[in-house]
């Protein structure tokens, strides 16, 4: 029986930090197992916001490719590819964007709260509005059964059920695939300065990190505010640090990183430093195989080149019954 299909994308805006690795990247690695994974770079997506820096998306495009090669994203697994390569994604925003109501955007959860979060850019445009119509084209077109995703990202998927309902309803029923949620717990990894970690609050701890850089971020990261000197005693749950001893650290030893917090036999620096060893352990494999995809252009290349023929050829068979139904092209 063939297995169901994953379709999730990540947007080429800059270099992937440990939020992305442990928010997105390792599940998307463990999905492989049992389903048929179609894994793509929405660089249309990220001009909607980087439209006057397109320059950032190209360097982008390389590095997430090499990252997710990586962390382990496989292409002999899975189908990975970049969106501007499958042109009719673009053809078939175009045409569902014909029948969603412009009100059906304007309630979009995000919208105001992106346009707020993001000021400093000019997001009044059409592409940003309408780039929920865009994603649904993604997600469609490759008839996914399942989207991987978290519940604040349930409105934007229900909208796209919501599309391809009033799609089949105008042009016959089962024409398009109404995806379903695979919900994902992703964590709020917090950055060095404990706000979320963002590349644009320039906090963050990055995937392709060295062992040198990775060492200095560590040891500047904020803790337990209340530790002012080395025998004041501390509280685990209320330190910027901890929480990622929880991801990369094991039981037995958070068991005693806590206990000896709380007592003060235990100091922020030794705390620190375990963590810096358990990442560089995390991540050592990882660099090399981003140093190996670095050091074969060649081999990326083909590997997007596969990756688009074979996107490109699930998604033209939906596209032609799309044009049939609307008789267009």
């Amino acid at each position: 029986m063939e297995k169901q299909r994953i379709v999730s994308g990540m947007r080429p805006t800059g270099a992937l930090h440990l939020g992305h690795y442990l928010g997105v990247l390792k599940n998307w690695v463990e999905l492989q197992e049992d389903y048929r994974c179609l894994y793509f770079e929405a660089d249309w997506h990220a001009l909607t916001s980087e439209y006057k820096n397109p320059a950032i998306i190209a360097e982008s495009t390389e590095d997430i490719v090499h990252t997710w090669l990586g962390v382990g994203i496989d292409p002999e697994r899975s189908i990975i590819f970049r969106q501007s390569d499958i042109k009719a994604h673009a053809e078939f925003f175009l045409l569902l964007s014909m029948i969603t109501p412009v009100s059906w955007l304007e309630r979009n959860p995000t919208y105001k709260e992106i346009r707020e979060e993001l000021k400093e850019k000019d997001l009044g445009t059409f592409g940003f509005l309408g780039y929920p119509v865009l994603q649904a084209a993604d997600i469609v077109i490759y008839h996914a059964d399942k989207v991987p995703i978290g519940e604040d990202q349930l409105p934007h998927l229900e909208l796209t059920r919501e599309i391809v309902r009033r799609f089949n309803f105008l042009y016959g029923e089962g024409l398009l695939k109404e995806p379903k949620e695979i919900l994902t717990t992703a964590p709020r990894v917090p950055g060095l300065d404990g706000r979320k970690m963002s590349k644009s609050y320039n906090n963050a701890i990055f995937i392709h990190e060295t062992q040198a850089g990775l060492k200095e971020k560590v040891m500047q990261m904020l803790t337990d505010i209340k530790r002012m000197r080395r025998k004041d005693p501390g509280e685990p749950n209320d330190c910027n640090l901890y929480p990622f001893h929880d991801y990369f650290t094991d039981e037995a030893k958070r068991a005693e990183i806590r206990a000896g917090c709380r007592d003060a036999s235990w100091g922020c620096v030794d705390c620190k430093r375990l963590l810096i060893k358990n990442l560089e352990a995390e991540f050592a494999p990882i660099w090399d195989k981003i140093a190996f995809y670095k050091g074969h252009k060649t081999l990326v290349d083909n590997i997007l080149h596969e990756g688009g023929s074979r996107a490109r050829a699930l998604a033209n068979i939906t596209i032609e019954k799309v044009r049939d139904a609307l008789r267009v092209g």
